[in-house]
């Protein structure tokens, strides 16, 4: 455990994915931003690994569905909330720690019509404000490790699930500890905690009271899209300079598929007892 959050705002106060940058694109495509849907933010607000399709297999997990309250942790962009707020009804509160993300996800959702289904908050999810017992589910997608508890942010999930809830999340796992120099790289880059390995994430959560259900490995996958997703960040890092006028930092982790962290798709329920 490294800090409690610092590192993260600051990581993603200068992501090169911003609504400031989305917003600048779709002027520049569209002319304006009347009559903005939910589908014109989707080429550009989705902003983890799988894209929409992610969002689907989150949804068919826990089955999220027509008026299911939702809470997503760590909810950057709102990219995902609006998504099954869109497709499937659901009324999402998502929990973003980043002051910046949580002004812009908001404008964005406010811009496409969903402000009465989707809120981001700002708050820390080892602390979430959401009442007990009020959500049907909670997701999380690729940002758990940037939490310096994460016992404490799966007891909140815990906390805020109704009876017979679900949680869903991705996350990346290391089958054994990374070497310092490839954990201070993933720290000083992209603020990674110490990450859990498939057995401290079963033990984890058990304790707490969850039943895993099942859990995938993604590995094959994502390395996949970890090439493509270094080439786009690259990309964007120039366009977000061009947009603001100024140099968004973004740093990239050269040595990610060296250090191999295994990733993995866990998928809990609350015990019925």
């Amino acid at each position: 455990m490294r800090d409690d959050g610092g590192q993260a705002i600051f990581f993603y106060s200068r992501h090169p994915i911003t609504a400031e940058i989305i917003l600048s694109k779709l002027r520049a495509s569209r002319g304006n931003l009347d009559g903005l849907r939910p589908e014109d933010l989707y080429p550009h607000d989705q902003d983890h690994y799988g894209g929409l399709e992610a969002n689907d297999l989150l949804a068919a997990a826990t089955g999220i569905g027509e008026g299911a309250r939702v809470a997503d942790f760590c909810a950057g962009l709102g990219g995902p909330a609006r998504y099954l707020a869109s497709r499937y009804g659901a009324l999402v509160t998502g929990v973003e720690l980043t002051p910046a993300r949580v002004r812009g996800a908001n404008e964005l959702t406010r811009l496409v019509g969903l402000h009465e289904q989707v809120q981001i908050v700002e708050g820390n999810v080892m602390a979430a404000p959401i009442p007990d017992k009020s959500v049907d589910v909670v997701i999380s997608q690729e940002a758990l490790l940037h939490i310096p508890d994460r016992r404490r942010a799966m007891a909140e999930a815990f906390r805020i699930l109704k009876r017979g809830g679900r949680l869903a999340f991705t996350d990346w796992i290391a089958p054994a500890p990374l070497a310092k120099d490839d954990a201070d790289l993933l720290w000083e880059g992209q603020a990674v905690q110490a990450l859990e390995s498939p057995k401290s994430y079963r033990d984890l959560l058990t304790d707490i009271g969850f039943r895993v259900r099942s859990s995938d490995d993604l590995t094959a996958q994502w390395a996949v899209l970890l090439k493509a997703r270094l080439a786009m960040y690259q990309k964007l890092r120039i366009e977000a300079e061009a947009c603001c006028a100024t140099a968004i930092l973004y740093s990239v982790v050269p040595r990610l598929g060296e250090a191999s962290p295994q990733l993995f798709f866990l998928r809990p329920a609350p015990q019925s007892s």
